[in-house]
């Protein structure tokens, strides 16, 4: 990845529109902004949320709050508690995630 022509900003996550996406159980809000090719996200699942897919784009991902129950699709699983991340790179390792409690990420990846 290469970060550049992005002047420096700061960003008030509570002024960032949310949007709203279902899951296979419970939802997920995300506060997203666009930098060039770099999305960056605050993402809260509900508890009870699980991913209505398996994802194969990679992220760096950092749990804020919560709980975060990440399944790859070889049957291992990771459990992401405040103050723990992940990364995984595009088309690696299918994952999915889901919170019986309720999940705050931080997420950063890339929009293409």
């Amino acid at each position: 990845m290469n970060i550049s022509e992005i002047p420096f900003g700061t960003t008030d996550w509570s002024e960032v529109e949310p949007t709203h996406h279902a899951g296979e159980t419970g939802s997920a809000t995300w506060r997203t902004r666009h930098f060039g090719n770099i999305r960056v996200r605050m993402v809260e699942y509900t508890p009870g949320y699980l991913a209505d897919h398996w994802c194969t784009k990679g992220h760096i991902l950092l749990c804020l709050d919560g709980e975060l129950n990440t399944e790859l699709d070889d049957g291992r699983t990771f459990v992401l508690k405040a103050g723990m991340s992940y990364q995984v790179a595009d088309n690696a390792e299918p994952h999915r995630s889901s919170t019986t409690s309720g999940a705050r990420l931080f997420i950063v990846d890339c929009s293409l």
